[in-house]
């Protein structure tokens, strides 16, 4: 199984959590294949500071991106049919989870209650 990192501990990393930094450190170092889904680029930019979009870049290319397919859309869909009214998750944590569901890859989040999914592993790492 590889690992899929949510939005949540990017953003810590960069605002200098060190928990987040050696986490990430751990993750190489424990799998394969380290993900992300481009929806999570997206969140990334939409929220940086002035002179960030380089830094994003850089901390990004560490990591292999989840593009989003026909597969993953699909897959979005069917968890927001299921669980946006009972669970009130919302169209990026879905295509979030699909892209985990997807690789196979165990989804690390900080907000576990977006991802009700029992498909998917979701685990809170700190």
């Amino acid at each position: 199984m590889d690992a899929l990192i949510d939005s949540n501990i990017f953003v810590d990393h960069l605002r200098g959590k060190g928990e987040a930094t050696e986490f990430l450190k751990w993750c190489i170092d424990k799998y394969g294949t380290v993900y992300y889904s481009v929806i999570t680029r997206i969140e990334l930019m939409a929220g940086m500071r002035k002179g960030e979009e380089e830094i994003i870049d850089r901390l990004l290319n560490v990591f292999e991106a989840v593009e989003v397919t026909g597969l993953i859309a699909n897959a979005a869909g069917l968890y927001m049919n299921k669980y946006a009214k009972s669970h009130g998750i919302n169209t990026p944590d879905a295509i979030i989870a699909a892209s985990a569901q997807h690789k196979n890859a165990c989804l690390y989040s900080l907000n576990l209650k977006h991802f009700p999914m029992k498909d998917i592993k979701a685990v809170k790492p700190y």
